[in-house]
């Protein structure tokens, strides 16, 4: 078997378009061998935080990557200590798995960088930003050229509505978005869910499930088809 020298990483996988588009940077730049996803799911509801995605899902997505999936676990209440305490077991993971570099797909939020930055220092773990700095609405357009397919798992109503709620993420919905809301959704306004992407192995079959209001967030269920 050939040895791969390349540094090794890990992925924050959102189980969204961004992480994926980040993801998609990395493995196109070939400069980093990519041999574990990072994903923080809530332990009460077993679904992706913030995204609403279901774990089942998740896990489906690794398998399309070929790719190990590592979960921060955290409960519907957790605090900040709770989660950095999650957070700090993850990273002591990696790091036996002689991982060197943490891929993000953050985009122009300072406050989150330097959160990463914060969490990463000292831990021989060095964050990578592929997608930082970049235009949105070009990088929203960006993302579907690549062939990436994302469905609308999570929208604040206050932003945009409902009915955009278990719709693809493709040019037609950009063009219903609002002027003040952000292309890609850096600013909380949307998530999303990839069913596939340049690097999957296979697609995902999905079907639009029932949406509810929690929280002040408007969440469509996403199931296996």
């Amino acid at each position: 078997m050939k040895t791969d020298n390349r540094p090794r990483a890990a992925m924050s996988w959102s189980s969204g378009k961004d992480s994926s588009m980040a993801l998609y940077k990395i493995l196109e730049s070939e400069k980093f061998n990519v041999v574990t996803l990072l994903t923080t799911v809530n332990i009460d509801y077993e679904r992706v935080s913030m995204h609403g995605v279901r774990e089942e899902l998740l896990q489906m997505q690794a398998d399309a990557c070929d790719l190990p999936m590592l979960k921060v676990k955290i409960p519907k209440e957790s605090t900040n200590e709770v989660y950095e305490e999650a957070m700090q077991k993850s990273i002591d993971e990696l790091k036996r798995q002689k991982v060197e570099y943490m891929i993000f797909g953050d985009i122009f939020l300072q406050d989150v960088r330097d959160y990463r930055m914060k969490m990463m220092k000292g831990t021989g773990i060095e964050p990578v930003f592929p997608l930082w700095g970049e235009n949105t609405s070009k990088l929203a357009r960006e993302i579907i050229d690549a062939g990436i397919r994302a469905r609308i798992s999570t929208l604040d109503p206050r932003k945009i509505s409902t009915d955009l709620g278990g719709t693809d993420f493709n040019y037609e919905f950009l063009s219903k978005l609002p002027e003040d809301v952000d292309p890609c959704g850096e600013n909380g306004e949307f998530h999303s869910f990839v069913y596939n992407a340049p690097f999957f192995r296979q697609p995902i079959n999905i079907r639009t499930g029932e949406s509810v209001m929690r929280d002040g967030f408007y969440f469509t269920d996403l199931v296996p088809a």
